[in-house]
């Protein structure tokens, strides 16, 4: 029989929160992974009892969902970073699924046939909560722009569980280059700035006309990172038809507080990623002109719950959006190499390891 750590054995006392999820997995894994799932089970039963949430849920449960991306297992942006051997995508969904996470992103390993996708997701009662899609307005594509947003919404109609179609400029982006990120990303023109927030505005409204929500993500590398660009982007669009998502990694990356724009725009927000920062790593790559590839690798990123690592303080965060009735996703998107070693550590943390700490943060933190 395999061994279980009392380590993993404790994390999986949330699952005891989620029956769902669990029964999901049971209909798809072996009767030896059975086994071992009991063996997991008694050890819940008999662990110590998970930190108290919260009496009364910060968030309307049947308004605002928690998701986790499969970017803490592989990378979209670099296929390179992954397990080894690769992990597949069924343990990606499964393990989305046993944490008690109920949406996630697509990616690149997923089926690219929407019915062989569909039913993974059904076997595990889970789906998509989001697409990501690139823009490439202030280069002067804009046909292109529109062809990937219309493809990429009619892909969210098919999977029909979320209206949130997530989207970020990628003309000039530097963020997959070997290049620091920080000194080397566009800056747009008056001109550039125009074409961007017309062509969001249009698909803003197609999105809305269709009962989808824009949420435009400020990203690291991008012509759109730092307050002041998310200031002008916010002025110049139309808050009816474009929305604005939250990440607190990228907002923290780029030197702004999240808790500043939670309170600023907390009315627009209507998507969020919740990243943790490691800051002497943030330090570091700042100071080597790291790239925010390599940056990932040597683990900028973490998740919600990493007390240990992370700086930034999420709980203000959630009370400045539950002051405004947020409605919508929590998603869990800490970018990571699951092959990274973080002394003390002598070995890699398992993606499903960080789940189940971000999992249970957030149940403690908001009682979802």
């Amino acid at each position: 029989m395999t061994q279980i750590s009392e380590k993993l054995k404790q994390k999986l006392q949330i699952s005891a929160l989620f029956p769902n999820e669990l029964k999901s997995l049971l209909k798809q894994i072996s009767r030896f992974s059975i086994s071992l799932v009991l063996v997991i089970l008694l050890g819940i039963a008999i662990a110590t009892p998970a930190s108290a949430a919260p009496e009364t849920p910060m968030f309307n449960p049947e308004k605002v969902r928690l998701g986790i991306t499969p970017t803490g297992w592989s990378n979209s942006d670099d296929l390179t970073i992954d397990t080894n051997p690769p992990i597949s995508y069924q343990q990606i969904l499964s393990e989305i699924a046993l944490s008690g996470f109920k949406g996630t992103q697509n990616a690149p390993k997923f089926p690219k046939d929407i019915d062989d996708l569909k039913a993974e997701l059904e076997l595990r009662e889970i789906t998509i909560s989001e697409p990501w899609v690139g823009t490439y307005f202030t280069i002067g594509d804009a046909e292109d722009s529109k062809k990937i947003f219309k493809d990429q919404m009619e892909f969210m109609k098919e999977i029909g569980d979320s209206n949130i179609i997530v989207v970020a400029e990628l003309g000039g982006a530097v963020h997959q280059q070997p290049v620091a990120p920080l000194p080397n990303r566009p800056k747009l023109t008056d001109e550039q700035w125009e074409q961007l927030t017309e062509g969001l505005n249009e698909l803003g409204k197609e999105a809305y006309d269709e009962g989808m929500v824009l949420c435009y993500h400020p990203h690291i590398g991008t012509g759109v990172e730092d307050l002041a660009d998310i200031d002008r982007l916010m002025e110049g669009t139309n808050p009816k038809y474009l929305k604005l998502l939250l990440d607190t990694g990228h907002l923290y990356y780029a030197g702004v507080d999240p808790l500043e724009v939670t309170k600023k725009y907390a009315d627009r927000i209507k998507h969020v990623h919740l990243k943790n920062i490691r800051k002497p790593i943030l330090q570091q790559s700042r100071e080597k002109g790291w790239s925010f590839l390599y940056s990932i690798r040597k683990g900028i990123f973490t998740v919600p719950g990493d007390d240990k690592d992370g700086i930034i303080d999420f709980e203000p965060i959630f009370k400045e959006l539950a002051k405004v009735n947020y409605e919508g996703w929590l998603i869990v998107e800490a970018e990571q190499d699951p092959n990274t070693i973080l002394p003390p550590a002598t070995k890699p943390v398992p993606p499903l390891e960080y789940a189940f700490m971000a999992r249970n943060y957030l149940h403690e933190v908001t009682g979802l």
